[in-house]
């Protein structure tokens, strides 16, 4: 018998189709509601329609087809369960139109042997939903996949479930390795990382949120999303590129901060800058960042000032993170508070000569972090001379409020007698470093004199080993004081420190009636050779 195609049907612009009207509509609800509309005229030979959303597009609507002619006997395998599924919905092929043989039933069946079928069934089946029917979830599919898929990267942690590894090789997704992304060694990188790049990131983050409720290990889930990411923002359009930037750093912000590399947001950090990110987002990234800024380096600090800022570098970001790192926790160990002392100082050397750079800036810089995190201000007074040296209509008033960062207390003997003889530094910091300086050496001469009833030392492994009178004995490190010197060594040495602090106490009664003849005699040469800073390079 033959059939008539009295419909025409136009799939997403894609394609046309001429079809038998009572045969689709026979099997589908929304072909029927539409037939039987008052407003739909009949006089025509062939009517149009035209769906502009159809999901699976003329593929799965050819499927449908199919099933609808050969009155269900369409087979129904992994590979097309979810498109079948996802259409069968939309064309509303509900037992109310059909009740044998139903797809939305038949394909619900084959749905029941998720748990059986391959890897790259269940991966291209998501595939096939995030793609074709993107609300697919309101018909409970995407939890069903969802679910045996999380399930196999768990119970297969280390290799690839039997069977997969050839059949999944066609999902690989090449990604340039050369983004500034960091994944770590690749030899972290688990079996599935690459079958799941080829997903799109809402995808990705329903797939996480269920890792992390199922307590997967957060340090390999955040190596998957820096390998996710660095593939994406390789390969992506502009609009999914941001989308999916957003959506990693705020599954890395439900992550324990130890689980991931400090790298890795860097390279985030910087790939994202022309992104135009949410305010909320941006701040959770440099709120990440800040909490482990001791693990940078310098060049993860220099990163190139927004259009409109006074600077060369960000130093603007580089506070924020300093903040989130004072403020992440509690108070942070002092091991790590002095490696990011040492950081900064590094960083203060790199921006100092910047002549853009505001003395507001500066000395927010200079005094972002506690007294406890440098041991040594020597960097701190280096800096803040190239500082003077690049800005040098600073009235003096200016100069020190930028000299109040120093602590003389921690100024090496060598810093102190330079700063006393710097043109640039203004006169009351020259007073102030030698008033230091005279104290230290009070000090040290106190400690001598209480040493004078020790007995004659003894070097043990190094070290020099004394007895007190009352049989203790007391180590002193050999770089403190030097003891190794015969008894008359050290008496003159000490005689000559008494005379370094008279000396002393004379200049500094002196330094203001004569600080102008002073200033004649300075010297300017640096005490100790320093590599310049890349902005003098």
């Amino acid at each position: 018998m033959e059939v008539t195609c009295d419909l025409q049907v136009d799939v997403n612009g894609e394609e046309i189709f001429l079809v038998n009207k009572e045969i689709l509509s026979s099997f589908s609800g929304r072909l029927r509601k539409l037939f039987n509309k008052p407003s739909v005229t009949v006089a025509a030979k062939t009517l149009k329609v035209i769906f502009h959303d159809l999901p699976g597009g003329s593929e799965a609507f050819e499927l449908v087809t199919r099933f609808c002619y050969n009155n269900g006997r369409t087979q129904i395998t992994p590979n097309n369960t979810c498109l079948l599924h996802c259409i069968a919905h939309f064309m509303e092929m509900t037992e109310d139109v059909s009740s044998s043989p139903n797809l939305i039933k038949l394909t619900e069946k084959s749905l029941e042997g998720i748990p059986y079928w391959t890897w790259s069934e269940i991966v291209n089946a998501l595939k096939q939903c995030q793609d074709f029917f993107p609300t697919a979830n309101s018909s409970g599919i995407y939890d069903k996949i969802l679910e045996p898929l999380v399930g196999r990267i768990t119970t297969n942690s280390d290799t690839s479930p039997t069977g997969s590894s050839s059949e999944s090789s066609t999902l690989r997704f090449s990604c340039d390795t050369r983004s500034t992304i960091s994944t770590k060694n690749s030899s972290h990188r688990a079996w599935w990382f690459e079958d799941l790049v080829i997903l799109n990131s809402d995808s990705i983050e329903k797939i996480i949120k269920r890792m992390v409720s199922q307590k997967v290990d957060h340090g390999t889930i955040s190596r998957f999303l820096f390998y996710y990411i660095k593939c994406k923002l390789s390969n992506a359009a502009s609009d999914e590129k941001k989308k999916a930037t957003e959506i990693v750093i705020d599954l890395l912000y439900s992550l324990d901060i130890s689980s991931m590399s400090c790298k890795g947001l860097f390279g985030i950090l910087r790939v994202s800058l022309s992104l135009n990110l949410s305010k909320c987002c941006r701040s959770r990234l440099e709120s990440m960042i800040g909490s482990q800024i001791d693990q940078a380096t310098l060049d993860n600090l220099l990163v190139p000032a927004p259009a409109g800022m006074d600077s060369l570098y960000d130093v603007n970001l580089v506070l924020r993170f300093l903040k989130s790192f004072l403020s992440a926790g509690g108070p942070a160990s002092l091991t790590r508070l002095k490696q990011v002392g040492s950081l900064m100082d590094l960083y203060l050397s790199e921006v100092a000569p910047d002549s853009c750079l505001k003395p507001s800036k500066f000395i927010e810089l200079t005094t972002a972090l506690p007294d406890a995190a440098r041991d040594s201000h020597d960097a701190i007074y280096h800096a803040i001379g190239m500082y003077f040296e690049i800005h040098a209509l600073l009235s003096e008033e200016e100069k020190m409020k930028i000299c109040c960062a120093i602590n003389y207390e921690k100024l090496t003997s060598e810093s102190c007698k330079h700063l006393a003889q710097n043109s640039k530094f203004p006169s009351r910091t020259a007073i102030q470093a030698l008033i230091s300086q005279q104290s230290k050496l009070k000090s040290l001469l106190q400690d001598t004199d209480h040493l004078k009833s020790f007995s004659y030392p003894l070097k043990v492994n190094g070290y020099k080993q004394n007895q007190c009178n009352d049989g203790e004995q007391i180590i002193l490190y050999a770089k403190k004081l030097d003891l190794s010197m015969e008894n008359e060594k050290l008496k003159a040495h000490l005689q000559g420190m008494q005379w370094r602090v008279v000396q002393l106490e004379k200049i500094c009664k002196k330094m203001q009636t004569q600080m102008a003849k002073i200033m004649k005699t300075r010297i300017s040469s640096p005490s100790n050779s320093r590599s310049l800073p890349r902005l003098c390079s």
